[in-house]
């Protein structure tokens, strides 16, 4: 079986003065993909939905929506996996990036899709975040290939609008859930009850707390916890 991945991230800019980063997917089955969109979409019109859903535009209205996604998610044979990165001001670029916050990001994005067994073939699609996309992509693709010496099983790398795609909206709203708890603990948002009722819900369903990592070989939902050491 091959799959589609829809890769969103979440305060993912060097300067952005927050202390966490988080990028992740939600893995499809291309088999079953078809039947797994129409049910997004009877979601959505359920509760009578049409624009695009991010955790940037959370509103406690919703939560009933939002819930519905979460049984869904784990209705259905989708999976979801992040890179938790706690302590973006503990990066040392110049020692372990090679001088530069893009290496640090393809790094990021390498620990991210590595896990996927090597012997089916994965569409990868980036939601678009800024100019360089297409150079970025090409550099990840380049990743890929060296580490499987050509034969990366990773064959298609392509951005599209996160508009364009309910699954890139599912992604974007469990890193949403994850950066915001993490940052809850670390003073930088306000305590927001009806997003904590969310993120109760989610950690209930999923067996994990928002801000630690689940055990490596968990497949379902996986948080990938990456801290950088103190300098």
């Amino acid at each position: 079986m091959n799959y589609d991945l829809f890769v969103d991230e979440s305060c993912h800019l060097e300067h952005d003065k927050i202390s966490v980063m988080c990028i992740g997917y939600i893995k499809v089955p291309r088999m079953v993909y078809d039947r797994l969109k129409e049910k997004f979409r009877t979601i959505k019109n359920k509760h009578g939905i049409e624009n695009e859903i991010k955790w940037s535009k959370y509103s406690k209205v919703r939560v009933p929506l939002y819930k519905d996604l979460v049984d869904y998610f784990f209705d259905n044979p989708l999976e979801f996996r992040c890179v938790l990165v706690k302590y973006k001001g503990r990066l040392n670029h110049q020692d372990f990036n090679r001088g530069s916050y893009d290496n640090f990001y393809y790094k990021m994005t390498y620990y991210l899709l590595r896990p996927n067994p090597p012997k089916v073939e994965y569409r990868v699609f980036m939601d678009i975040k800024d100019t360089r996309g297409r150079e970025k992509l090409n550099k990840i693709e380049e990743v890929f290939q060296n580490y499987h010496k050509g034969e990366s099983p990773f064959v298609k790398f392509q951005h599209l609008r996160s508009h364009d795609n309910d699954f890139f909206q599912l992604t974007d709203l469990f890193i949403g859930a994850i950066s915001y708890k993490n940052r809850l603990f670390k003073g930088e948002v306000p305590n927001n009850p009806s997003k904590l009722e969310f993120i109760e819900y989610l950690e209930k369903k999923s067996g994990f707390t928002l801000d630690e990592g689940t055990t490596p070989w968990e497949t379902k939902f996986n948080i990938f916890d990456h801290q950088p050491k103190n300098q």
